[in-house]
C-alpha cells in the first residue's frame, strides 16, 4: 500500500519516458555527440541503434513489459545501453553498486525479482558475474547473468554474444510503468527499494534542467556512479538537455583530472569526497577546472570550507550543493546565478514541483530558522517503499508529506540548510551504510559479546564506521581479526568499520538497545 499522495504535484507530470526522449534526441540531434568515453564518441543515433538491437536481443531472453533486469556495472556505455533497452521493452531496472558482494546482490536480485544480470567480468580481484551465476539456484527469478568487460565465466552469457536478432520491437512504455528499483539503507533484514514510474524522476530532471543551464552543447560528467540515483539524475539532465555524457567508469583523483582534460565537460557530479580528494592531491590548482561551469556536490555533508576550497578551484564556474534522497531524486539545490557562499552554508530552495517543511516532533510547521525534521512533498517524491508497509508507515505524515530523517532549518527565502541527521547510518563519501547486518555478523565472532557501529568525522570521506566492541573474557580482537571474520561472513568490504574500539560495557535501554548517542570517540 502506498502512503504518499499521488495527487501531490501530479500537475507537473508529462507522458515522458526514457524511449521517447532518446527518440527526441535523435530526431532533434541525430549527428550530435551522445556518449564520449575513453577512445570512443558514440551520436544520438549511434546510441539508439545500438539501444534498439540489444533490446531485441534481451526480448530474445525472454525480457518484457513488467520484468527486472539488474545491472552491477561501473559507468560504462554498456550500463546506459542496458537502462535503456530494458525501458524500452517496458522492463524496470534495479542497480547494484560494484562494491557489494555476493550476498548484497543476491539480496536485491531476490527482492527485485530481476530475471536477468548484467555484471562486470571483473572488478579488482573480485568476479561479479561468476559470484551472481554460482548464486542463481538460490534465486529462483534469475534465469540470465550477462558478464561485461571480458570473457564470460561458466553459467554466464557474454555482453557480446546476447543475441542481437534485429526483430520488430513491441510498443512502447507509459509514463506510468515501472522504471527503476533502488535500493537505499538496507538490502539484507528490511529492504528499503523505492520502485517509481517514468512520471515523477523524469518530471524532477525536465523541471530542473534549465535551472542547471543543460542544454544542447552542455557535457555532463558524473563522478557518481549510475548505480546510485545521483549519477542517474545526471544522465536524465542529459536526455532533456540534449548535449553529451561524458563517462568516468572508476573515480580516482588522476581519473577525474584526465577525463576533464579529455571531455572538457560543462557540468560536474561529484560527492565532496570526489573533490575533496582532488584537492587535498594538489590536482586542482590553475585552469585545471576552466570548463566546467557548474559542480554539482551531494551526497555527503561538507563543511563550509570545503565549498570555498572548491569555489576557488573552479574559477569562473560555479560551485552547487544539491540535496537529494532515492525516495525523492533532486529535493533542492543551490542555483548557479546565486552567490557562490549560498552553497557553503545550504543546499538552497526546494525543486520545481517539490515543497519542503521543517517540523517539530508531532509533525507540527516550525516558523522560519527552527530547526526541526525535515519533510518533502511534491512532484518527485514516491509512493511508498516496496512491499514494506513497517517502513511506510514510519515514512510517511498523516497528511502525506515524506519524513526525510534529516534535521533542518529553513530560512525566509525558503533555502534549507541541513543541521544532522536522525537516522543511524554511516554516510562514507556519499555511500549510506546501514550497519545492521554488519552488528550482526560481529556479533557472532566467538571473541565478542556485543558490538554497536556508529560514525566517526573524516575530512575527505564524511564520515567513517567506527566499531564498539565488548570481548569476551580473556580476548583482544584487533581490526584485522574483524576485516578477516567480516569477509568470510561476505559483508561488503564499503561496509567494515574502519576503527575498532574494545569497551567493557555498552549503554543501554532497558529493553537493552544500545544508545549509540553515549558512545563516545577518543581523539
Amino acid at each position: 500500500m502506498t502512503q504518499n499522495s499521488s495527487a501531490a504535484g501530479s500537475e507537473f507530470w508529462t507522458d515522458d519516458t526514457l524511449t521517447s526522449l532518446l527518440e527526441r534526441c535523435v530526431r532533434d540531434r541525430g549527428d550530435a555527440p551522445a556518449l564520449l568515453a575513453a577512445g570512443e564518441a558514440v551520436d544520438w543515433r549511434g546510441v539508439a541503434e545500438r539501444v534498439d538491437a540489444l533490446a531485441g536481443g534481451l526480448a530474445a531472453l525472454g525480457i518484457g513489459r513488467g520484468d527486472a533486469v539488474a545491472v552491477q556495472l561501473p559507468n560504462l556505455p554498456a550500463f546506459l545501453y542496458v537502462l535503456l533497452a530494458a525501458a524500452r521493452l517496458g522492463a524496470m531496472t534495479s542497480t547494484i553498486h560494484m562494491p557489494y558482494g555476493p550476498r548484497e546482490a543476491a539480496d536485491i536480485v531476490r527482492h527485485a525479482g530481476a530475471r536477468l544480470v548484467f555484471a562486470a567480468a571483473t572488478a579488482g580481484d573480485r568476479r561479479p558475474a561468476a559470484d551472481i551465476a554460482a548464486l542463481k539456484p538460490d534465486l529462483p527469478s534469475l534465469a540470465h547473468v550477462v558478464a561485461v568487460g571480458g570473457a564470460a565465466p561458466r553459467g554466464t552469457l557474454a555482453f557480446d554474444d546476447v543475441p542481437r536478432p534485429g526483430a520488430a520491437l513491441p510498443p512502447p512504455p507509459a509514463a506510468d510503468d515501472a522504471y527503476v528499483m533502488l535500493f537505499t539503507s538496507g538490502t539484507s533484514s528490511s529492504p528499503k527499494a523505492v520502485l517509481t514510474d517514468y512520471r515523477r524522476f523524469l518530471a524532477n530532471a525536465r523541471l530542473n534542467c534549465s535551472e542547471k543551464q543543460m542544454g544542447p552543447g552542455s557535457i555532463m560528467l558524473s563522478a557518481a556512479p549510475y548505480s546510485h540515483l545521483f549519477g542517474l539524475y545526471s544522465f536524465h539532465l542529459t536526455l532533456y538537455g540534449g548535449g553529451a555524457t561524458a563517462l568516468l567508469p572508476a573515480f580516482s583523483p588522476p581519473g577525474l583530472v584526465e577525463a576533464v582534460q579529455a571531455f572538457e565537460p560543462t557540468h560536474i557530479f561529484a560527492a565532496p569526497a570526489h573533490i575533496a580528494s582532488c584537492l587535498e592531491a594538489g590536482l586542482l590548482a590553475g585552469d585545471t577546472l576552466a570548463p566546467v561551469r557548474y559542480c554539482v556536490v551531494s551526497g555527503a555533508k561538507a563543511a563550509p570550507d570545503f565549498y570555498r576550497r572548491a569555489q576557488a578551484a573552479l574559477g569562473g564556474g560555479r560551485i552547487a550543493q544539491l540535496w537529494g534522497m532515492t525516495e525523492c531524486q533532486c529535493g533542492m539545490f543551490t542555483r548557479p546565478w546565486e552567490d557562490a557562499e549560498r552553497a557553503a552554508w545550504g543546499c538552497g530552495r526546494p525543486s520545481p514541483g517539490n515543497r519542503a517543511r521543517v517540523c517539530d516532533a508531532h509533525d507540527a510547521p516550525l516558523p522560519a530558522g527552527e530547526e526541526g525534521a525535515l519533510q518533502i512533498r511534491g512532484a518527485s517524491v514516491f509512493d511508498g517503499y516496496h512491499r514494506n508497509d513497517e517502513a511506510n508507515t514510519a515514512a510517511f505524515t498523516a497528511d502525506g508529506w515524506y519524513r526525510t530523517g534529516d534535521r533542518a532549518v529553513i530560512d525566509a527565502t525558503g533555502a534549507v540548510s541541513i543541521t544532522g541527521r536522525e537516522k543511524d547510518l554511516i554516510n562514507r563519501g556519499g555511500v549510506k551504510i546501514n550497519p545492521a547486518d554488519v552488528e550482526e555478523a560481529i556479533d557472532r565472532h566467538p571473541d565478542i559479546v556485543q558490538s554497536a557501529i556508529v560514525p566517526m568525522p573524516d575530512p575527505v570521506l564524511g564520515e567513517r564506521a567506527c566499531c564498539f566492541a565488548i570481548p569476551r573474557d580473556g580476548a583482544a580482537p584487533g581490526l584485522g581479526d574483524l576485516a578477516a571474520w567480516l569477509e568470510a561472513q561476505g559483508i561488503a568490504r564499503l561496509k567494515w568499520p574502519e576503527r575498532l574500539i574494545l569497551v567493557d560495557d555498552m549503554p543501554l535501554t532497558p529493553t537493552r538497545k544500545v544508545i549509540k548517542g553515549r558512545l563516545r570517540i577518543p581523539d
